[in-house]
């Protein structure tokens, strides 16, 4: 059986609260499937020691890792995988880059002292070492794989513009009134809300996003949006600034209790839904 959450270990203070987020969200996952962190070895391409060191945030888990667990689990990753998107940011990794966890679940260092990745053969690192800014090259392969999928992406917004699909008789599911402009943060400035409903949902015309993932140190019209749309409700963010702060983050966390979410402060899909209904 795996840990309780009473168990877990205190997450030092100094980790990023993106980062927070999502260790508190695997954590959960893992002590709902119950699963110890020797079955998610088995189970999966990581370590015991390698998630020992994720659900301790010691290490950001990378994509795979995260999707992994929610396979195991028996869940849908998509909100995992926005999470570890966001909190990947505060860790200040480059596109591409991989850690050397990565590196063990692409198949770890070779016969001849290569690891997965790397072009020339290096130090062989004993299990839990923590070297500083680990990086690995890109292979020919995946710089192929994502040549080719530039391509696909091009040939695809030619064929949008060409066929302009949008232009039918069905509304957008939110259309401001107007563009807002490019966001701009003054000190002590607020913004004011006119909060009314467009299309059957609720706008502020500020921002259209229902997909938008707001995190703490998050700014833009998307915040300036659920402020407004908190306020709203009757869950009062503070100042309607568009950052992100605790008041904003305590507001969301009431929003999303009353709404039936899990309570984590960051405002993502379902919570965008909630707040428009």
């Amino acid at each position: 059986m795996g840990w309780n959450m009473s168990r877990w270990k205190e997450l030092p203070a100094s980790t990023d609260q993106r980062t927070r987020q999502l260790v508190t969200q695997l954590r959960r996952l893992k002590d709902h499937s119950g699963l110890s962190l020797a079955t998610l070895a088995a189970r999966t391409a990581y370590s015991k020691s390698s998630w020992e060191r994720y659900l301790n945030g010691k290490k950001l888990p990378p994509r795979a890792a995260v999707e992994s667990l929610a396979r195991v689990c028996g869940t849908d990753p998509t909100r995992l995988l926005a999470l570890q998107e966001v909190a990947a940011e505060g860790w200040g990794w480059e596109s591409g880059a991989k850690t050397e966890t990565e590196v063990e679940a692409a198949g770890g260092v070779g016969a001849a002292g290569l690891r997965a990745g790397d072009t020339e053969p290096g130090p062989v690192r004993a299990e839990g070492a923590r070297p500083e800014n680990v990086r690995r090259r890109r292979s020919p392969t995946r710089t192929a794989v994502l040549a080719t999928a530039a391509l696909l992406i091009a040939a695809l917004a030619a064929r949008l513009l060409i066929s302009r699909p949008w232009q039918d008789d069905t509304p957008p599911a939110v259309q401001p009134s107007a563009s807002p402009g490019a966001f701009v943060h003054e000190p002590g400035k607020a913004f004011d809300c006119r909060v009314h409903r467009a299309h059957g949902v609720l706008t502020a015309d500020r921002s259209a996003t229902t997909q938008a993932i707001l995190a703490n140190g998050t700014s833009g019209w998307g915040v300036v949006e659920a402020q407004c749309l908190l306020r709203h409700r009757g869950f009062d963010p503070g100042a309607v600034d568009g950052i992100v702060g605790e008041n904003t983050i305590r507001a969301v966390k009431r929003f999303q209790t009353k709404s039936g979410l899990p309570a984590d402060g960051i405002v993502g899909p379902d919570t965008w839904e909630a707040l428009r209904r």
